[in-house]
């Protein structure tokens, strides 16, 4: 394509400011797109990474986590506090507080708004933690060192647990299933990362529902109550995606756009890419919801491609990637384990360092490290190449994976 043909072209407008938003506008730069580039975001702040808040920023060791990104220099015009409220695509427009934004292309990158608690809004105390004025509001409370109630076994519950136990905070984390990470890992797997807690002196109670949330206290479903100086509620998040109802973008029963597999949506020339959006793998032979950094940091790459090409040229079907931090270890997941029908363990899952491996027909499908990155990284490369492994080389956690091929 000419850069003449491209400076005709009309322009990008992309919506949400968040890492699938900022990276979908870089990549479209870096692959030589050279004609409007808009960036519409529903925050004040500049565009910003969300991990750090949950460690760095929460705890005080930093301001903000802010994209090392020059908008200006990259021509890419970025328009903050603006939200966007409608889809009329006849007319090829938003609709935004601040007046309609017409767009060529169309890129959907809204991200995911955590899940609240019923009956908890506009109780004092009560916390989500999603955005940088979240992490605002909470780190002067955690410096305070109250009794803290996390809502929620899940990776945002572990991590905020982790810093409230660092900051000096008396922690109960309370979580509806009968153990952690319910909806992410088998019982086996998570069974010894419950211990965790303990060791950090947090305490666990699993198999509790919230009966409900009062200033300073926390009334469960069993009659019990829990002293709480502040309640973080971490139960999941759900697609930013209520505003286009109606539009004629397909959503799915999780309020996920369903993207192709070139992150099309159903609309021509509308994209959507990172937490809003799922699509399907052709690896796995399923539609995947993928709520981490890495998946916002690679779908933005296809969607440049194929907004460049005009058509559909690259085909968007990672190996799921994610890490998180908590109560001292590293863990990092790989992958995609449901349908496996092998799982083979690497270490003492009691041990400071340890691997879970799934197989589906002798080949690795997913892979769970703690404390073990080199099991992550050459299984990654092992799920993307699908070559068989001896599973007895596999359980042998002296047998680098690379070299467990059957």
């Amino acid at each position: 394509m000419s850069e003449q043909t491209q400076q005709t072209k009309p322009g990008v407008v992309i919506v949400g400011a968040g890492m699938a938003g900022v990276q979908t506008a870089v990549a479209l730069r870096e692959q030589g797109f050279t004609g409007p580039v808009t960036l519409l975001g529903a925050e004040p702040h500049q565009p910003y990474d969300r991990p750090p808040l949950s460690k760095a920023v929460l705890l005080g060791k930093a301001e903000d986590s802010a994209f090392d990104v020059d908008f200006e220099g990259l021509d890419i015009e970025l328009r903050l506090g603006t939200e966007v409220t409608g889809l009329r695509h006849a007319a090829r427009e938003l609709d935004t507080g601040a007046g309609p934004v017409p767009y060529g292309a169309l890129v959907l990158a809204t991200g995911a708004r955590p899940l609240t608690l019923p009956g908890t809004e506009g109780v004092p105390g009560v916390h989500l933690l999603r955005t940088l004025d979240d992490a605002a509001r909470l780190r002067p409370v955690l410096a305070a060192a109250p009794a803290t109630v996390v809502v929620g076994a899940g990776w945002i519950g572990a991590e905020f647990a982790t810093a409230a136990r660092a900051a000096g905070c008396a922690v109960t984390v309370v979580e509806a299933a009968d153990r952690v990470l319910a909806g992410a890992l088998p019982a086996e797997v998570t069974a010894p990362m419950a211990h965790w807690y303990a060791e950090a002196g947090a305490e666990l109670i699993t198999g509790a529902k919230v009966a409900g949330v009062e200033e300073g206290r926390v009334r469960l479903a069993d009659g019990r109550e829990l002293a709480a100086g502040a309640v973080v509620v971490g139960i999941g998040a759900r697609p930013a995606t209520d505003w286009l109802a109606g539009t004629g973008v397909d959503l799915g029963p999780d309020g996920s756009v369903t993207a192709d597999a070139h992150l099309r949506t159903t609309l021509p020339g509308v994209y959507a890419v990172g937490d809003c959006s799922s699509f399907p793998s052709a690896r796995y032979g399923a539609r995947l919801l993928v709520h981490h950094w890495d998946n916002a940091l690679q779908g933005p790459r296809a969607v440049a491609a194929n907004i460049l090409a005009g058509e559909p040229v690259r085909a968007y079907d990672p190996v799921p990637y994610f890490w998180s931090e908590q109560f001292g270890r590293f863990v990092q997941y790989a992958g995609h384990h449901a349908g496996a029908d092998a799982l083979l363990w690497r270490g003492d899952p009691g041990g400071a360092g340890w691997s879970v491996c799934w197989l589906r027909d002798g080949a690795l499908v997913a892979v769970l490290a703690v404390g073990r990155p080199r099991d992550l990284a050459q299984g990654r490369k092992l799920i993307e190449s699908g070559v068989r492994l001896d599973p007895a080389r596999v359980a042998d956690p002296a047998v680098p994976l690379k070299s467990a091929t059957a």
